[in-house]
């Protein structure tokens, strides 16, 4: 009796290990229960190759997928993987393969071609990327042809860096200062207006930094009903330019997912702003900037780090303006890889077709960060 209860609870804690492993790890329990193998087909059709290449990547089985590669004999195994996962530490490099789609595009007896988009889950949200892989026969089954993107060769060469820096010197718990310390800068929203979308109420508008120093800025809202409850708050992560230098603007773009227009009386807006050590460099120029009508309306250019110096994530911000010059819309894109210095990077950032006909101009601005800080 004493040893069927001891079998018992070791069961008991058995099997609420293995739950707890396969929650907090539920794809590398499985590959790893299966043996590897599990999660893998056999490559009989060009797409189950794709598919074995694209669960290989989320599964940083790097060697496996190497080995894979009809075409590997062009590349090193090193060279595949700072390809997928960036050559400089970037927004890439830390992002996670969270799903991906396989479409196949043409398919004869010895090729097909197919395209494999990939969703990466990243700090900042979901990023995009996509590939048109060739993958060809190989007796019973099929191989990929891996199209390895070679980082920019960046030229020997002698940068001069010349722009402002502000630093800040803050009170400390030894000085004499009684209550004097440095104030906050000062910002200001210069314009602000609600819309309704499908996803629900959308908060759009402008800040200006008013001040002669430079500003960490943030922007919160709250709607108020027309009996003069609260319904939301909400504040403002991605679609702002949270470092503003003085004079610059910024735009800002607050979600209020599932609300409607018709039930607010009121909103309230706060500003938010601290002060902050910052440089008016790196430049990062735009070049090429265009605005591309419906449809597949979308916002283009390339970036040029301008610097001599390494910027591993760059934030391209639009503001989209009608023909009265009220702001209509904000797009935004994290570049997945890091700007090398005079090595032109493009984007393309879509623009909702609903609103493409309205805009009339736009302007866009660039935020980024260096390991070490933002720039």
């Amino acid at each position: 009796m004493k040893s069927g209860a001891l079998l018992a609870v070791i069961l008991i804690a058995s099997t609420i290990a293995f739950v707890v492993i396969g929650t907090l790890d539920p794809v590398s329990t499985a590959v790893a229960y299966a043996g590897g193998e599990g999660l893998f087909q056999s490559s009989a059709t060009p797409e189950d190759a794709v598919r074995n290449l694209a669960d290989q990547i989320r599964l940083n089985q790097w060697s496996r997928a190497y080995q894979s590669f009809a075409n590997r004999s062009d590349f090193t195994q090193d060279q595949f993987l700072h390809d997928v996962t960036g050559y400089y530490p970037s927004l890439r490099t830390f992002s996670t393969l969270e799903s991906y789609d396989v479409f196949p595009l043409h398919e004869s007896t010895s090729n097909a071609d197919v395209r494999l988009v990939m969703h990466w889950s990243t700090v900042v949200g979901m990023s995009n990327s996509a590939r048109n892989l060739e993958v060809v026969k190989d007796g019973n089954g099929w191989r990929v042809n891996w199209p390895l993107v070679k980082e920019p060769i960046v030229q020997p060469q002698v940068i001069s860096e010349d722009y402002l820096r502000w630093d800040v010197i803050f009170r400390g718990p030894g000085d004499n200062w009684g209550k004097q310390d440095v104030d906050s800068p000062r910002v200001t929203i210069v314009d602000m207006h609600p819309v309704q979308r499908a996803e629900g109420v959308v908060i759009l508008g402008e800040l200006l930094n008013q001040d002669v120093v430079p500003a960490y800025v943030s922007v919160s809202s709250t709607l108020i009903s027309k009996n003069g409850s609260v319904i939301a708050s909400e504040s403002c992560f991605d679609k702002i330019s949270h470092l503003l230098l003085p004079k610059q603007v910024t735009p800002f773009l607050i979600n209020f997912p599932n609300r409607s227009l018709s039930d607010v009386g009121s909103i309230r807006m706060t500003p938010f702003s601290s002060l902050i050590s910052a440089a008016a460099g790196p430049v990062i120029a735009i070049d090429n900037e265009q605005l591309n009508p419906a449809p597949d309306a979308s916002l283009t250019g390339a970036l040029v780090n301008q610097s001599g110096k390494v910027i591993n994530v760059a934030h391209v911000l639009g503001t989209l303006y009608d023909g009265s010059g009220q702001v209509i819309w904000v797009v935004d894109k994290y570049m997945s890889r890091a700007l090398l210095p005079k090595a032109p990077m493009a984007f393309n950032i879509p623009i909702p077709e609903d609103l493409a006909r309205k805009v009339a101009s736009q302007r866009t601005v660039v935020s980024s960060f260096s390991f070490g800080g933002s720039v």
